[in-house]
């Protein structure tokens, strides 16, 4: 940092440079919000504030329950992410119909009830409440922490002066700058996600504005909670005190915002209000702004009524104009909602990660997989595609480009498609499989399941059920005699399952149907059965190979990053465990596959880390068919319905990890599949357009996506999937598991199929099914109690 006297002289070219060198990254942030001015009373006298107003005769103190749950209502409905509360400060302790109301409303105080209407709007809406109501002690933060995502106070000043007769803050207890740093003081030791700010141009000097960045910077770095630092330039109002003051200039905006963005380094975030510039707002950029602030499209800028927002369009296309990409944020950043268990209550976190996206900013969609309804956007076919240089992606330039948005993430859906061309041509495969999921019944705890009946999940949907030897093998015959070439099977884990079960499901679908391939049990399946048999992992899998087992599919996986698995599935299998379950499958000559559950409690970051160990393993041993991206179906899953996951990816985000998976693990698997049955038809047809070149199965049965509440059926017939590929302008080819030609024969019965007859299945309870005394269980859980 240069000497703070070099500040004050330095060329403002030259500070607006540094401060465009400091600003981290390309996204520029604004928060979709909705104002709710829940009182415009307030014991302070500002001489430039047209917001606080006296009483006026007919008029109530405050908006009622039911004006502020439809103004939040409106803004949910136009898509904001947060409720902005304005107020003014203890408005009671001077006038007698605050406390009038008050008491009717059966509230003592103005942040009682502020408390109340803001957790009103969380638990109706689902918006963030933002919280402005002034200083605040200990006892009064901690009474509204709980029912809000952040809070905050403009500084405004450190400059005392400015209090004294005749200054813009005379008259105002509450705009004394040492009681505002003491509220900025109080939020950070109770962890709470804070903005604040300086405003200029109210008679203050340079040197006291950089005092006052200053107090905050030090502040910031003390807690750590300061989230932004706002740098607002005065406007002159009709009727106060100050209507005949000077405005600051547009330069000295600019080089406030400059020295603000120099003090305080890339790593803080710097704002500027874009309706206080008018038409001149992109010119806030060039001075190192990383956010916009709230726009809303439903409710003006009650502080500065006479500056209506530039929509959001106006802030893209400006952001754009400085190779910058907006985005929108929540009510606190994404450093802080990595960080939810510290810096949010626990009542407030689970709206916090259902509003947000894998980033940590907030979705910029409403879709969601399984969920049926049309996508958010549409692929570009005639996008230039982004240039990668030859050599091998690494984990910091995968996360970045899963994070790509706007036109950047369009010109990596181009470059995953030409790269799709080069290597698989125009042909889009499927394969006529039939899904048998054996049982239910599963010891094991994994938050994203909603097929599971184990003890922690009894209250969803289904009865506990296991399919009977003789059921999967008449279930196998049926799908040969549909032209299937494969059958799929996988299920819970029952606690009296071994790895002979596994052995006799493979025998029993081989004397039924011998032709038929045998693409079967995920890893965790395959260590638990040769963990109860006491065998190695080879020499457990040459024995399913023997027995008939063809393949193995690459569920299980979820993320191969322990952190997330930790979260996710803490009895699972580990990251390790997976690899080692599909490297000795590989080494008896077995393929398999590499899926990503994605979209709940994981990163960009954790997906990178999953595709870069996925292909490590693939260059090693050149055994993976396919790489099956699945998006997380949150409806039913527990984890989602407790909270403690996301809405699944956006669309933006799904389409990403197909494009990005099909750049990053070339040349070492060369097939990308999208899941009909999470993505829908439309989402296929852009999924097609972003590096996919297969769809799977046809399955003809499927539950474990629709328990989670997957809309799109149970089975794509070959007529419908071959419609579907065409519709997309591709060339449809039936394939075999380990993508050879399937017989001619075995197309010709696959068309035209007769409908399934109804599967059969025991009550789990009579299947005389008895578990050992002690289960045994991977890496990252072995210490639990069965």
């Amino acid at each position: 940092m240069p000497p703070l006297d070099d500040l004050l002289v330095a060329p403002l070219d030259d500070l607006l440079a540094e401060a465009r060198r400091l600003r981290r990254g390309r996204l520029v942030t604004y928060s979709p919000k909705v104002f709710i001015p829940l009182t415009t009373l307030c014991r302070d006298v500002c001489g430039y504030c047209t917001f606080a107003r006296p009483p006026r005769r007919g008029e109530r103190a405050y908006l009622t329950e039911e004006e502020v749950l439809a103004i939040a209502r409106a803004g949910a409905a136009a898509g904001c992410r947060e409720a902005l509360f304005t107020l003014g400060d203890k408005p009671e302790l001077r006038y007698a119909l605050a406390r009038r109301e008050l008491r009717a409303l059966g509230c003592e105080t103005t942040l009682e009830y502020l408390a109340r209407c803001a957790k009103l709007v969380l638990e109706e809406t689902g918006l963030l409440p933002h919280l402005n109501p002034g200083v605040l002690t200990r006892e009064e933060l901690e009474l509204l922490r709980p029912v809000s995502a952040s809070m905050g106070i403009m500084l405004e000043t450190t400059a005392d002066r400015l209090g004294e007769r005749g200054g813009p803050h005379w008259a105002s207890p509450d705009k004394v700058p040492a009681r505002r740093l003491e509220t900025i003081r109080l939020a950070g030791e109770l962890a709470i996600p804070f903005t604040s700010g300086i405003l200029i141009g109210i008679g203050e000097t340079r040197e006291e504005r950089i005092d006052a960045l200053l107090a905050l910077r030090a502040l910031g770095e003390e807690h750590g909670h300061v989230q932004e630092v706002i740098v607002q330039n005065f406007r002159a109002k009709p009727g106060t005190r100050m209507a005949s003051h000077p405005e600051p200039p547009l330069e000295e905006h600019l080089w406030t915002i400059a020295v603000a963005r120099i003090l305080l380094g890339p790593d803080w975030h710097v704002q500027a209000p874009p309706n206080l510039a008018y038409d001149d707002f992109p010119r806030l950029l060039d001075a190192g702004i990383d956010d916009w602030g709230g726009v809303s499209p439903v409710t003006i800028d009650h502080v500065n009524p006479e500056a209506p927002w530039p929509e959001v369009a106006r802030l893209a296309e400006a952001t754009r104009s400085r190779g910058l990409e907006l985005a929108p944020r929540l009510a606190l950043y994404p450093e802080f909602v990595a960080d939810l268990e510290r810096w949010v209550d626990p009542a407030v976190a689970p709206s916090v990660r259902r509003a947000s996206d894998a980033s940590g900013l907030a979705r910029d969609d409403a879709w969601a997989p399984g969920e049926p309804g049309a996508v958010p956007f549409l692929v570009r076919r005639d996008a230039a595609p982004l240039h990668l240089s030859g050599d091998e992606l690494g984990e910091d330039e995968v996360t970045r480009l899963l994070e790509a948005r706007g036109g950047e993430a369009q010109r990596v859906f181009a470059a995953a498609d030409r790269l799709r061309r080069e290597t698989c041509g125009d042909e889009v495969t499927y394969v006529v499989t039939r899904n048998i999921q054996y049982t239910n019944v599963c010891y094991f705890r994994c938050g994203f399941c909603a097929f599971s009946k184990g003890k922690l999940a009894a209250s969803l949907r289904g009865s506990p059920y296991l399919v009977p030897l003789e059921e999967i093998g008449r279930r196998a015959q049926e799908a040969w005699e549909r032209g299937a070439t494969e059958v799929c099977l996988q299920g819970g884990i029952h606690p009296a399952f071994t790895g002979d079960y596994y052995a006799d499901v493979v025998r029993a679908v081989k004397e039924a149907a011998p032709g038929i391939h045998v693409h079967a049990f995920s890893a965790l399946e395959i260590w638990q059965g040769a963990a109860t048999l006491g065998l190695g992992l080879e020499e457990y899998l040459s024995r399913l190979r023997d027995l008939g087992l063809g393949s193995l599919p690459g569920t299980a996986a979820e993320v191969l990053d322990d952190d997330v698995r930790r979260i996710i599935c803490p009895d699972k299998v580990t990251t390790e465990q997976w690899l080692a379950v599909h490297d000795a499958a590989h080494r008896v000559g077995l393929r398999s596959n590499v899926t990503l559950m994605f979209g709940h409690a994981d990163t960009p970051r954790s997906w990178a880390r999953h595709l870069l160990r996925a292909r490590e393993l693939a260059r090693r041993t050149g055994g993976f068919t396919e790489f099956v991206p699945l998006p997380f179906v949150p409806m039913e899953a527990p984890m989602y319905l407790q909270g403690r996951a996301r809405r699944g990816p956006t669309f933006r985000e799904t389409l990403l990890v197909h494009a990005v998976g099909r750049l990053a693990l070339h040349p070492w698997i060369q097939n990308v599949q999208a899941s009909w049955v999470k993505l829908g038809p439309e989402g296929v047809r852009e999924a097609l357009a972003v590096g996919v070149n297969d769809l799977g199965g046809t399955l003809m049965n499927e539950s474990i996506s629709r328990s989670a509440g997957a809309a799109f059926g149970q089975e794509l017939s070959p007529e419908a999937m071959e419609g579907l590929i065409r519709s997309a302008g591709r060339v449809p080819r039936q394939r075999t598991t380990l993508y050879g030609e399937p017989p001619e024969e075995r197309v010709r019965a696959s068309f035209g199929a007769p409908p399934l007859a109804e599967p059969v299945s025991l009550p789990v309870k009579d299947a005389g099914l008895v578990a050992p005394p002690r289960l045994v269980r991977p890496g990252l859980a072995a210490s639990l109690p069965s």
